[in-house]
């Protein structure tokens, strides 16, 4: 039993470390297609990305999507409900995007 208990945490050190290395490369991603002048780093990973925080409009957002596609070849659908959730934060972006690159994976 404490076997799967060791691997059980080890795994979820794993999704945590994939999950922070998907948050800090989809900050860049964003920085970058948005000519935002920002690092990485200064982008509050908790902080709205829509309107107040990050201060985004909707082209920005589609920007975004864009890019996601090409650089994880998943596919948002602009008339999704669900993206007011996904793309509530950049925690939230990057949870989304490391959910599905672990269904992929599997």
């Amino acid at each position: 039993m404490q076997d799967v208990d060791r691997s059980d945490r080890r795994n979820s050190s794993i999704a945590i470390a994939d999950g922070d290395a998907v948050l800090h490369e989809l900050a860049t991603l964003i920085n970058d297609a948005l000519n935002l002048g920002l690092t990485a780093d200064q982008i509050d990973p908790d902080a709205p990305l829509y309107k107040e925080g990050l201060g985004l409009d909707s082209i920005d957002i589609l920007e975004i999507a864009v890019v996601i596609a090409k650089r994880y070849d998943i596919q948002l659908k602009a008339d999704s409900e669900e993206n007011q959730l996904i793309f509530r934060s950049l925690r939230t972006l990057a949870g989304y995007v490391a959910s599905h690159q672990q269904r992929r994976d599997s």
